[in-house]
């Protein structure tokens, strides 16, 4: 069975939510995000989860919100907020129950002006069973996704070593084995 990882689900819905803000940021003020223009002063506000918020923030994107042009990314914000909550969930059967919700209604409930929310709900329905899976198995790629991380970053250390004993001594330096790699020698 396959099983999406919660990370790239969140990261998927967190660039919907960028998508959108450079969207209406451009419909709004006819150029992309400035120093003072409001969307781009709450770019990684919004990105934020919600319970993590302190006051000034709170404050910030109420301001944001107020402005009548900035509803796409308020409901988009508030999808992503959801879908965080869900994952956060004590009960994996209740979180089960947010995450189902929240695909069915993005799926079929998005009103026309949130194109990037509707291509979310897409997506979402396509791999739902893979997104789903999570509450019953509890599993993740992450630490698969780490050990390659680690590989592909020795890798690059490496590289244009021609000699198998300094590429050997590289890589036992870049893992932190100073004596192994001393011995070598």
């Amino acid at each position: 069975m396959t099983v999406m990882d919660p990370f790239h689900v969140v990261a998927l819905a967190g660039t919907t939510l960028d998508l959108c803000r450079q969207r209406v940021q451009q419909d709004t003020c006819g150029h992309g995000g400035r120093t003072g223009d409001p969307l781009y002063r709450t770019r990684r506000t919004l990105r934020t989860r919600e319970v993590l918020l302190s006051d000034r923030q709170k404050g910030r994107l109420a301001a944001t919100f107020a402005d009548p042009n900035h509803t796409p990314v308020e409901v988009t914000w508030a999808v992503y907020q959801r879908l965080i909550a869900a994952y956060a969930h004590p009960d994996p059967k209740q979180g089960h129950r947010i995450l189902t919700r929240l695909i069915d209604t993005i799926r079929t409930g998005v009103p026309d002006g949130l194109e990037e929310l509707a291509q979310l709900g897409r997506t979402l329905h396509r791999r739902r069973v893979d997104i789903l899976a999570y509450f019953t198995h509890r599993a993740s790629n992450g630490p698969t996704e780490a050990i390659n991380g680690r590989l592909e970053a020795l890798r690059r250390n490496a590289l244009g070593f021609r000699n198998l004993t300094h590429y050997r001594i590289r890589s036992l330096l870049h893992c932190g084995n100073l004596t192994r790699a001393l011995d070598a020698l």
